[in-house]
């Protein structure tokens, strides 16, 4: 686990417009740039936010000093996903076999950055969301409902399953009790790693860098925009 801001090593996921930056120990802390130099950049400059939806959870996150503390130990090519804006490869080390006490790490970390989406779906209320220079944006409703409907995509991809007439209306806690039990099984060898139409599923690993990523994308999303 990466606890100082010395040799925090990343992944490199680079697409032919874009490129990824994530770091291999901290699923969600994942940033995207023009090129490699632009999303180490980003990737650092999201540290503190990153620290802020992780301090409740009290797992150790320490944010570097400065963009050198990031170690590139693997680059992955990216595709037509990479390019469009999401990440869209797992790093090598995700396959690796997963113990009781990092699946509750990383229970842990979806927890915060649901918790983060909520607050900063609370925080929205009633407010105006910035738009686009061309006037672009969903609205909060439909950011919340672009997450719940992306998270039915991520728990099939594990292997699990969850009523979509459930998994579109808040409050979300079975949707996200569905999630955290099917982690938990995965890891267990519980699920096959082929689906029913011969498709490979997510490595736990994966599956919460995944997800995680696409959380707090949306809640510093709507932080942003928030007038």
């Amino acid at each position: 686990m990466a606890k100082s801001s010395n040799n925090i090593n990343v992944y490199l996921e680079v697409g032919r417009k874009r490129t990824f930056a994530g770091v291999m120990e901290w699923p969600g802390w994942c940033r995207m740039g023009r090129d490699e130099a632009a999303a180490l950049q980003a990737l650092f400059e999201a540290g503190p936010r990153y620290a802020r939806i992780l301090r409740p959870a009290r797992l150790g996150f320490q944010v570097p000093h400065d963009v050198s503390a990031f170690v590139v130990v693997e680059r992955l090519k990216g595709n037509a996903t990479t390019d469009f804006g999401a990440p869209d490869l797992a790093p090598t080390s995700d396959a690796r076999p997963i113990r009781d006490t990092e699946v509750r790490r990383l229970q842990a970390i979806l927890k915060a950055c649901w918790r983060a989406l909520d607050v900063a779906a609370e925080s929205a209320q009633g407010k105006t969301l910035r738009t686009g220079p061309r006037g672009g944006g969903r609205t909060l409703d439909g950011i919340l409902q672009h997450v719940r409907g992306a998270e039915i995509g991520y728990l099939s991809s594990l292997g699990g399953k969850v009523s979509l007439s459930e998994a579109l209306q808040p409050p979300q806690e079975e949707t996200r009790q569905a999630i955290l039990e099917t982690l938990v099984a995965s890891a267990h060898g519980e699920i096959a790693e082929q689906g029913p139409r011969g498709g490979k599923r997510w490595s736990p690993r994966y599956f919460v860098r995944r997800m995680a990523w696409h959380v707090l994308d949306h809640v510093w999303e709507i932080e942003d925009r928030i007038m």
